[in-house]
C-alpha cells in the first residue's frame, strides 16, 4: 500500500467495527485494549509529525533569510571590489597627471 492509498486515524482505530462476534474468536478485552494502544500510538505520531512538519517549515523559512543574506553580501562584495578597483584607477591615473606636471 502506498501512503495515498491508506489513511487511518485514531479515530479510525477506535471506531473500526470488526463485525459480528464469531464463535471462539478473540478476546474482546485484548481486541479493545490493543485497539486503544494503536490509537494512542497514532496520535503520539500525528502530533510529531505535525510538530516536525512546523520545524521544517521554520527551517526552510530560515534557509530562504539565510539565501537572501548570502545574496546580498556576496552582492556588497561585488560591489566593493568594484569600488576599489574605480579607486586603484582613479589613483594611478592622478598619479601619471602628477608626474607630467612635475616632469613639465
Amino acid at each position: 500500500m502506498t501512503d495515498e492509498a491508506f489513511h487511518l486515524s485514531p479515530l479510525d482505530v477506535r471506531r473500526w467495527d470488526f463485525g459480528a462476534k464469531a464463535f471462539r474468536g478473540y478476546d474482546e478485552k485484548k481486541v479493545e485494549d490493543f485497539r486503544a494502544q494503536v490509537a494512542d500510538e497514532l496520535e503520539r505520531l500525528t502530533r510529531l509529525n505535525q510538530d516536525l512538519e512546523s520545524k521544517a517549515r521554520g527551517f526552510h523559512e530560515q534557509l530562504r533569510a539565510f539565501r537572501e543574506r548570502d545574496k546580498a553580501l556576496n552582492d556588497a562584495l561585488v560591489s566593493a571590489q568594484q569600488l576599489r578597483s574605480e579607486m586603484r584607477e582613479q589613483a594611478e591615473r592622478e598619479a601619471q597627471l602628477i608626474l607630467r606636471e612635475a616632469r613639465a
